[in-house]
């Protein structure tokens, strides 16, 4: 116990700086766990305020996650989130790199960083605005992609009623908002790269293709198996944005825009089961800790140094 004080004492000024941090974790991220319970109960509103709420409300168990994916649509939301998320992944991965690494080879540096700029500024736009511009493409009327299938003699796609194309429209459109903030944290461990290991595999007659395979993306190993393992966490959320707004909530394409996400918002709108969607949020964090701890083991196995903890 004295020397618990003695180090508190010896670390006082580092603990004062990470004070404010804990404590905004306190307040958002380990108090807010207590309304996990709503989880296990019927929820009910109290004129008493929230804790009553929840002490009045019926205690049901499991009920909330049964009737979650005892539906018909359980094996298609949860489908739609897996294989969606791992496409963003694995494409979203391969692209930022090859990004990042093409704007590391440009010689004209201020015109890599209007590059840079471009491709980052679509990732600070909101969704309710990626969702107007690609209705200014896919609209039946006045939509850009028709136009030009017009001018080829083609018939106008109705693309908000054909759910085979949207597959590939929330891909598309998903990493071209995403692709820009991936490749600035990747173009960062670049620029990191000590220059000497190039200029000695110049010297060895190394071409540039075997510069990349042998320096950068090795170099880049360490911060590729962080951002895939902090990714692999959220492969049961789905933004919700992406696949509520730009398709317009067309229900003609739920078979393939529907996610857990959108139908726990369509569920609680509806019925104002907040049980439900409380259960949804629980059983898709434990998933994603679950995956994050497995996938870390597994890293850890392979390399220690490359691993999250």
């Amino acid at each position: 116990m004295v020397q618990f004080f003695r180090n508190l004492a010896k670390n006082k000024v580092m603990l004062f700086m990470v004070l404010p941090g804990a404590i905004w974790f306190f307040f958002f991220s380990y108090l807010p766990l207590v309304g996990t319970i709503v989880a296990f109960k019927q929820y009910r509103f109290s004129r008493e305020g929230f804790w009553a709420s929840i002490a009045k409300s019926e205690w049901v168990g499991w009920d909330n996650f049964k009737f979650l994916f005892s539906t018909d649509d359980a094996y298609v939301i949860t489908r739609n989130t897996l294989l969606y998320n791992i496409a963003f992944i694995l494409l979203g991965l391969i692209l930022s790199v090859a990004m990042a690494i093409l704007l590391s080879e440009l010689v004209n540096k201020r015109l890599a960083k209007i590059y840079q700029t471009g491709m980052f500024l679509p990732y600070f736009l909101s969704w309710v605005i990626v969702g107007y511009f690609a209705f200014s493409f896919l609209s039946l009327d006045r939509g850009m992609l028709n136009q030009i299938l017009g001018w080829f003699g083609a018939d106008p796609v109705q693309w908000y009623s054909e759910s085979k194309y949207w597959p590939y429209i929330l891909v598309i459109v998903n990493l071209w908002k995403a692709i820009g903030y991936s490749s600035v944290v990747y173009l960062a461990s670049i620029l990191g790269i000590d220059k000497s290991l190039y200029e000695a595999a110049m010297i060895d007659g190394a071409s540039k293709w075997q510069q990349i395979r042998r320096i950068t993306i090795p170099m880049l190993s360490p911060i590729i198996i962080i951002m895939t393992l902090l990714a692999v966490g959220r492969i049961f959320y789905a933004d919700f944005g992406l696949f509520y707004q730009v398709p317009r909530d067309s229900g003609t394409l739920y078979s393939v825009t529907n996610v857990i996400d959108t139908y726990v918002y369509r569920g609680l709108k509806t019925t104002g089961e907040i049980g439900m969607s409380t259960a949804a949020g629980l059983y898709q964090s434990i998933v994603g800790f679950v995956l994050v701890i497995v996938s870390n083991f597994v890293v850890r196995k392979m390399d220690k140094d490359s691993a999250l903890f």
